[in-house]
């Protein structure tokens, strides 16, 4: 809130209402709605091999993270990493830090229900500092990561801190 001119990425796709609230704190937005590119890349995941994961992971790599590197000051992700693969999350993992400036942050959320194999995938929306509207996009496949592996998965960053949510959600702020 600070500070003004930042380059902020989000991934739940284009809303007037994150466009207006980012532009509104005197930010520049730019959305990607990765899990649409990321279906319409590919269908059947689970009948791929680990090595057509890793292409087409390259692929939705060019087409969500096509950006200079270190251009974002920060990155909305939502819930969008745990519905991939790991070859797929390990990319856009890699991606995300690619684009990140040094110490910029990104949040994400993942599920802290251990056998839920399913999840709704949300659209998020910003009303205000104090509320976010969810949309549902849908029932999709999810994988689940314990703190140990979500620690793994974003080594190459600064800092991961967690944070519990009452929704069995787990908040995870990353400093790159």
């Amino acid at each position: 809130r600070d500070t003004a001119g930042l380059n902020i990425l989000d991934l739940s796709g284009e809303s007037q209402e994150n466009i207006n609230f980012i532009t509104n704190l005197g930010h520049r937005i730019y959305t990607e709605n990765f899990l649409h590119i990321v279906d319409s890349t590919y269908q059947a995941e689970d009948s791929l091999s680990e090595r057509a994961l890793q292409d087409l992971g390259n692929r939705v790599l060019q087409q969500c993270f096509d950006f200079p590197d270190h251009y974002f000051d920060g990155a909305l992700v939502w819930d969008s990493l745990q519905h991939l693969k790991p070859p797929v999350l390990q990319i856009a993992v890699g991606g995300l830090f690619r684009v990140l400036r040094p110490n910029a942050y990104l949040f994400a959320l993942f599920s802290a229900q251990e056998r839920v194999q399913e999840m709704e995938a949300c659209s998020y929306r910003i009303a205000d500092s104090q509320t976010l509207l969810l949309a549902s996009t849908g029932s999709r496949p999810i994988q689940f990561f314990s703190t140990r592996m979500l620690e793994k998965i974003f080594q190459q960053y600064q800092t991961v801190k967690f944070f519990l949510t009452r929704d069995h959600l787990r908040e995870v702020l990353v400093k790159r």
